[in-house]
């Protein structure tokens, strides 16, 4: 977490992917076409230059980067560490990480047998066809004159930079999806907590390529804050098909508990942590609201008449998961409200993805924020954490247009989340009106700016 948040100032003090499709496309790892191996991109001629080309409307040097820099280079190398076997042995798992398929499955590229080419190697990590496809079918053609990009898509290239597509992909392993998930077996064993936010994570992997004209002529338009807002509605609506789902809902007796605030059970005995949001009682556990949180204000800005319709979905879902015996709770079936409250969301990710968030629709989400801090509602770490990258991103984006008051406004932004940020270094020492005032001295700050 500490270094997620030294990252995230990063993207504060350096104040990039986007186009809507009816199309859904299968992602990497369900594709029927042959992954040939990210060796075939790292010829200094292709990807794998050492420098950025001049001339070339791509950087030429991704595959490098991603040796390099990106940490998804080295996702199969975490599961020989000492932290990985020892999760491994607690799991049962003999074969040991680097083997099992449900560790794998995120830590590397892994197609069928029958689908992986000679020179496909597993320890490659996550490499490129593990976001941009298998190239069986387009790798040939796809630096043959006149090829376009929508043809390496169609011949399944997958499209990284249409916002719902991404979204869907990052958040396949980052979050959990249907054939992906860390659950709380596995965190029992050892597996750090999750904690992830798209834009962010995005912009900080780090960006292998640059949106400039040629980019946006060949891929479409590029907002962050869109990409941020898909993400949290997205997130938001694996968390509720998975609570739905029979097969990932549950662990037995018990609910699956990966989807509940962590928090509200692992905590000293000694130590009163209880707090009366969302008029759930105490004893009971409350659901990981954070990605929620961050979608209503972003549902209050962009939709103001559904804005208290869809509080009160989500308002209800949380008195029916806890068993709240409050009148707004009896009687109701917690998996019929996340059935309904996902198809709200299924529908919001079709209005956002044809939104465009202007400075001034950013500062109303900035506002929304910050007003869900008056309301006490960052009690939680984990959605004190999705409100700190919310704000870095979106002031980020308001940075880079010039709307934040200039350099001297974007400094005074970036003491303030330095601020903020210490608030978050100690999840188990976390204290929520620490936290809230840090976001008020936020509120003064933008609002300054805006006049």
């Amino acid at each position: 977490m500490k270094r997620m948040l030294s990252a995230c100032l990063m993207l504060a003090c350096g104040l990039v992917l986007a186009a809507s499709s009816s199309t859904t496309p299968l992602l990497p790892n369900a594709s029927p076409h042959q992954s040939v191996g990210t060796v075939n991109c790292a010829s200094s001629t292709c990807h794998g230059a050492v420098a950025p080309w001049t001339g070339s409307n791509v950087q030429q040097d991704e595959y490098t980067t991603w040796l390099r820099l990106d940490k998804h280079a080295k996702a199969y190398a975490i599961l020989l560490n000492a932290q990985s076997r020892s999760i491994a042995a607690k799991l049962g798992l003999k074969q040991g990480a680097e083997n099992a398929q449900e560790c794998l499955d995120c830590h590397a590229h892994t197609p069928p047998p029958a689908q992986r080419g000679e020179r496909h190697m597993v320890t490659d990590g996550v490499g490129c066809e593990a976001c941009h496809g298998p190239a069986d079918k387009w790798i040939r053609s796809h630096t043959a004159p006149g090829a376009t990009h929508a043809d390496n898509v169609a011949k399944g290239m997958y499209p990284t930079e249409k916002p719902v597509e991404q979204a869907k992909l990052c958040l396949s392993c980052h979050v959990g999806d249907s054939s992906r998930f860390v659950s709380h077996r596995l965190m029992g064993a050892g597996h750090p907590r999750l904690s992830f936010e798209l834009d962010t994570f995005a912009q900080l992997a780090p960006a292998h390529y640059k949106v400039d004209d040629d980019w946006r002529k060949r891929k479409g338009d590029y907002d962050s804050v869109r990409l941020w807002a898909i993400g949290q509605a997205l997130a938001s609506k694996n968390q509720l098909d998975a609570l739905t789902d029979p097969k990932r809902g549950r662990d037995g007796l018990f609910p699956e508990l990966a989807l509940f605030d962590c928090h509200s059970c692992h905590h000293p005995m000694s130590e009163k942590k209880w707090t009366p949001r969302l008029g759930v009682g105490p004893g009971r556990m409350r659901l990981n609201d954070s990605n929620l949180l961050m979608l209503r204000a972003i549902v209050r800005a962009t939709d103001p008449s559904g804005a208290n319709a869809f509080s009160d979905q989500v308002a209800k879902l949380h008195l029916a998961v806890s068993g709240n015996p409050g009148d707004a709770g009896r009687g109701a079936d917690p998996l019929v409200l996340a059935a309904g409250l996902s198809a709200s969301i299924q529908r919001y990710i079709g209005k956002l993805e044809q939104q465009r968030f202007t400075p001034a629709l950013q500062r109303a989400v900035l506002a929304g924020l910050i007003d869900e801090a008056k309301r006490q509602q960052f009690s939680d770490y984990a959605g004190a954490e999705q409100a700190y990258m919310a704000i870095s991103s979106v002031s980020s984006a308001l940075a880079r247009e010039g709307a934040l008051g200039g350099p001297a406004g974007a400094a005074e932004m970036n003491r303030k989340l330095t601020a903020l940020r210490a608030s978050l270094a100690n999840e188990d020492a976390f204290k929520p009106d620490v936290f809230a005032q840090g976001l008020q001295g936020l509120s003064r700050t933008i609002s300054l700016q805006a006049n």
